[in-house]
């Protein structure tokens, strides 16, 4: 099967390479049946993929240890399901999840298109296949081969890296790996565009909605990659400005003033150069993001690590971008705007604005993210930026960002007075202005005044959101004659687009609060405990009841892994909860199996407890006093290095015995986060909204259906 697996790489580099040259003779020449072929190699290749993607996935759910990959990342003992998603923890099969993905975006949107922009599909088709030659070149040339064997299997696999254990992580790289990829369609829709001239709003209608499923989907990696963070790492926080972070969020920021902008050109025939180079600089970013978690030129825990992949893919990205802005400053005369901007206090006018803002946002985190390359580049010193930095730079930004997205949507189109905006946004000033004088009377002076700040407009947008709500429902209500609840329902069915773009905004600003309220007034303290010791963190009382310690059921790494915790009592006035935060000690293997291993050597990740809540969430973590086990169990190493799994399991239960009995004190982090569930809530929400937008109305399904009636009759008269 790996001989199988290695064939449809292979041949599907061929294939991809034919689907390239193709298209681009195709519509050369003029010769349709090239086009037709170059499309249908692109379902061959989406086949192919999926057979490769098939093979590697059964090869792990068998625990084939044949595979080099399979024997890497699972085990034996690894759950079912970590089976079936580590392939995308190592980078061979993360490579392979890339062009699988890209090859299925690629049939879908080229089978959607078939019958429409008979100019511009074929060079999106060869773009399309000409990114999948790179990726399927790095696969096949580079050897990165996720079907690669080893002439001696162990027994026994390496197993998955205990960090990568969490369900949020296992789904955090394809919804990252899907919005990358998603970016790729309407940017070679754009490039058609810009070769063949047609640069009205057509490529945007037939790829706006891959362009907001990338969103979705970028914005869904974003969140889960946050959660992870917060829920295993054992740090407190969900978000460190990691370069790997900034670089996932950067074509985020970027691909959401796109998804604004199109509006603008779909309206009003405005603002071409911009949507050309937005897409353009998404898919870059997109790139780049991709090209840091495989090159180690920037430390992250998220990086696979050093690779020799860094300069082609260095050498990709240079030639996608300068090839861009050569494109678009050759087709400057055909991207002017058909309109001009009529008023500052029209919704195209903030709309603009929004893109300065997400556009500003992304170069100050593309400044602090690459700085250590351009410091070293300059003075032959890495030096980094922290989290200050980007806090204080990004911050006003945000907090322009979450007033825009009140503002802008509700304007008019073309002309606006001041009246009309007076009427419109009275009622959401009013309830940001009552919402900054209860805030003020509720927290003192040494509270944060940007948290404050967020509160007051996120109020505005929220209010400005609910207004546009109930003014559609009261009116349909009165021309319907329906019930509210039936009311709201149809307005949202009939205006999906609208509505959940308001979504997306009121789910946005929600997140938002969720960032200011957790990080104003979080109450955080370390400290050392012995058992029956307490501390205070803010209003809570913790109290170190007695230690705790246990051999996991998992023989992923040589030996079974230590787990080392505490019971702890958690009081705040007359409630109390208990709380077991541990840590798990992996020993490290030298694959050879059949020894007790360096147990503080391996790997090692926390078990945090958390209790969740509306208003805040009390959070945990332990790092214990490892001291009087580590002795003991090197010794017991060398006095036993090939005991047998049994004999390991007997002197590890006597030795995690002997740290419970002895009572050693730990270090404990505990935090009180006020509202932070609310930014994983707030998510939620934009995800809803999103898919809102996605659902096409029945009108639009209407329109579809008729343009296809008449596309189809025009064929049919042409050939009379």
């Amino acid at each position: 099967m790996a001989a199988v697996g290695w064939a449809t790489l292979v041949v599907g580099l061929l294939v991809a390479t034919y689907s390239a040259g193709a298209g681009v003779y195709g519509a050369v020449s003029g010769r349709r049946q090239f086009v037709v072929s170059a499309r249908r190699a692109m379902y061959v290749l989406a086949g192919l993929m999926t057979l490769a993607m098939v093979i590697l996935e059964v090869a792990f759910a068998r625990s084939d240890f044949s595979f080099s990959v399979v024997q890497q990342h699972s085990s034996t003992d690894t759950p079912g399901f970590y089976k079936l998603t580590a392939m995308w923890s190592s980078q061979e099969g993360s490579l392979l999840l890339w062009v699988f993905l890209l090859s299925v975006y690629s049939s879908i949107v080229l089978y959607a298109t078939r019958r429409r922009h008979r100019e511009i599909a074929p060079y999106a088709n060869s773009v399309l296949a000409a990114i999948a030659v790179f990726f399927l070149g790095l696969i096949v040339i580079a050897d990165q081969n996720p079907f690669a064997t080893v002439a001696h299997p162990l027994a026994e696999g390496q197993g998955l890296n205990p960090l990568l254990r969490h369900p949020a992580m296992m789904f955090h790289p394809p919804c990252l790996y899907s919005g990358y990829v998603g970016f790729s369609i309407p940017f070679a829709f754009m490039v058609g565009a810009l070769i063949t001239k047609r640069t009205d709003a057509d490529w945007i209608r037939s790829t706006r909605r891959f362009a907001l499923i990338a969103w979705t989907f970028l914005g869904t990696g974003i969140l889960l990659g946050a959660l992870w963070s917060y829920s295993e790492l054992g740090w407190g926080g969900y978000w460190a400005w990691d370069a790997v972070e900034n670089a996932a969020l950067m074509p985020w920021l970027v691909g959401t003033a796109f998804l604004h902008s199109v509006m603008v050109q779909e309206k009003r025939g405005m603002l071409k150069v911009w949507n050309a180079s937005l897409i353009a600089g998404t898919f870059v970013l997109s790139l780049l993001g991709t090209f840091l978690v495989r090159s180690g030129v920037l430390d992250s825990i998220h990086a696979f690590g050093a690779s020799t992949l860094g300069t082609p893919f260095l050498v990709f990205i240079g030639l996608v971008a300068i090839g861009s802005v050569v494109l678009i400053v050759s087709r400057l005369d055909s991207l002017r705007s058909e309109t001009r901007l009529d008023s500052l206090l029209s919704r195209e006018a903030f709309f603009l604005l929004n893109n300065l803002v997400l556009v500003a946002l992304c170069v100050v985190i593309a400044w602090g993210t690459y700085f250590p390359l351009i410091s070293e580049a300059f003075t032959g010193t890495k030096e980094s930026v922290g989290p200050p930095f980007f806090s204080r730079v990004t911050t006003p930004l945000a907090l322009l960002l979450v007033l825009l997205t009140g503002i802008g949507p509700m304007l008019a189109w073309r002309r606006g007075t001041a009246s009309k905006a007076w009427r419109v946004f009275a009622f959401p000033t009013a309830v940001a202005g009552v919402t900054l004088f209860a805030m003020l009377a509720l927290t003192t002076a040494s509270e944060s005044i940007t948290s404050l700040i967020m509160f007051t407009f996120v109020s505005f947008v929220l209010a400005a959101v609910g207004q546009e709500f109930w003014r559609g429902t009261r009116a349909r209500r009165v021309v319907a004659r329906e019930p509210i609840p039936v009311a709201l329902g149809q307005l949202i069915v009939r205006n999906r687009r609208r509505y959940g773009g308001y979504t997306v905004h009121a789910g946005l600003s929600v997140l938002l609060l969720g960032v200011a309220a957790s990080s104003a007034f979080i109450q955080q303290r370390d400290m050392r405990l012995a058992p029956g010791q307490s501390a205070k963190v803010g209003d809570y009382t913790v109290t170190y009841e007695k230690p705790t310690a246990a051999l996991l059921d998992d023989r992923a790494h040589t030996g079974a892994p230590v787990t080392l915790g505490a019971v702890l009592d958690v009081r705040k006035g007359d409630k109390h909860w208990t709380f077991r935060p541990a840590r798990n000690y992996y020993p490290a293997s030298d694959g050879t199996g059949g020894s007790i291993g360096r147990y503080f050597d391996g790997e090692s990740n926390s078990e945090i407890d958390t209790r969740w809540g509306p208003l805040g969430n009390f959070w945990t973590a332990i790092q214990p006093d490892i001291s009087r086990l580590e002795h003991p169990i090197n010794v017991a190493n060398k006095k036993f290095p090939n005991a047998t799994p049994d004999e390991q399991a007997l002197i590890l239960a006597a030795l995690a015995a002997n740290y419970r009995d002895h009572s050693p004190p730990a270090t404990f982090r505990a935090i009180h986060s006020p509202m932070i569930m609310w930014i994983w809530i707030g998510g939620l929400i934009v995800v809803m909204g999103s898919l809102t937008a996605l659902w096409p109305s029945p009108d639009a399904r209407r329109r579809r259906a008729a343009s296809l009636a008449a596309a189809r009759l025009g064929r049919e008269l042409s050939r009379a």
